[in-house]
């Protein structure tokens, strides 16, 4: 079912101090900040090759993210994100298994445009995971 590690999600309290760190400290290639209103974050990818690096800032104060830097002021480690191939077969899939689908249980699109599915933390060891279509 699952596929390859789409990428690795930072929350980060300051994205302009975060995206200066990787750009000018470790020579990354970011992508431009994009908003997403949908899911309360704005976003920045970091190319590393085989993978993505995503860094998360809290867009609003009803952010999720928000509520994760409340906890871990510095920021941190927020959530892996795995592709695969047919998201509602996964998801029904998962479901069936006993594994919670975080929201409504619908997938939304993400960042990349495709359809993403969130599975409760409890469920995976305390890792948050996200789903996205390939």
């Amino acid at each position: 079912m699952l596929g390859r590690l789409n990428h690795v999600a930072l929350a980060v309290p300051d994205l302009a101090a975060a995206t200066a760190a990787y750009r000018d400290t470790l020579g990354a290639r970011l992508s431009e900040p994009q908003a997403l209103p949908e899911h309360g974050v704005t976003v920045v990818f970091i190319d590393v090759g085989n993978t993505k690096i995503e860094l998360l800032e809290p867009l609003g104060d009803a952010s999720p993210i928000a509520a994760f830097l409340e906890k871990n002021p510095s920021g941190g480690m927020h959530h892996v994100c795995y592709e695969v191939d047919d998201i509602l077969a996964a998801r029904d899939r998962l479901k069936a298994s006993g594994a919670r689908v975080l929201g409504d249980g619908n997938p939304k699109l993400g960042a990349h445009g495709k359809p993403v599915l969130f599975l409760h933390p409890k469920d995976f060891f305390g890792t948050l995971v996200e789903l996205e279509q390939a």
